[in-house]
């Protein structure tokens, strides 16, 4: 499984299909590698035996997933070509949010597997702001900073949670917003409020 270069897991602009493969992998990897860098988080679920199948965040049985719509922002990209993402933008292409859900399969311990979360960052992101802290109870790493893609330098604020629903099934979740660096104060009460009414919390 890859991550998001983002989930799985530094704060690059939002890779649906890269977030986590639906395969596991043979070939098992160790937590840190050779150069003693912790394992991102992708990778080290699938070197554990651990894949994941993706679940469209509003269809996932036993836990409420889910992020608000603010005014002007709307459904953005291909639906067909991600069914199972929510993404949200405001206009054609940024500030953007990208919402996606992995009902995962195989044993593993959330509190060990989050700490591999922001392992893997774009280069040059200059980090603003971290935190463990869990979200709703649940494991959970938020990251946010900057970093320069093609369209430009970017800001990036992205939070993973690994849930366990009411069934004891384990979930995966990743929301990423991603806005132009120099439009970030102009669109931060729009993104806040995505934030702040980000919910993962079971049924």
């Amino acid at each position: 499984m890859a991550a998001l270069g983002a989930v799985a897991c530094g704060p690059k602009s939002p890779d649906f299909q890269s977030v986590l493969s639906t395969t596991s992998s043979a070939a098992a990897t160790t937590a840190i590698t050779t150069t003693g860098k912790p394992t991102p988080l992708s990778e080290y679920l699938e070197s554990i035996g651990v894949n994941g199948e993706p679940v469209p965040p509003g269809d996932v049985p036993d836990l409420t997933v889910s992020i608000p719509t603010p005014p002007g922002w709307g459904p953005h990209g291909d639906p067909k070509a991600h069914p199972n993402a929510v993404m949200l933008a405001k206009g054609d292409n940024f500030p953007a949010a990208l919402l996606v859900v992995f009902k995962l399969r195989g044993t593993f311990d959330p509190a060990e597997a989050i700490k591999h979360a922001n392992a893997d960052m774009p280069e040059g992101f200059h980090q603003l702001n971290a935190s463990m802290a869990p979200f709703n109870g649940f494991p959970s790493s938020m990251v946010e900073g900057s970093y320069d893609a093609r369209s430009g330098r970017m800001h990036s604020w992205n939070r993973i949670v690994l849930p366990t629903g009411s069934t004891n099934q384990r979930y995966m979740v990743q929301l990423t917003i991603t806005s132009m660096a120099g439009e970030a104060v102009k669109q931060s009460d729009d993104i806040e409020a995505i934030i702040r009414g980000f919910v993962v919390a079971k049924k």
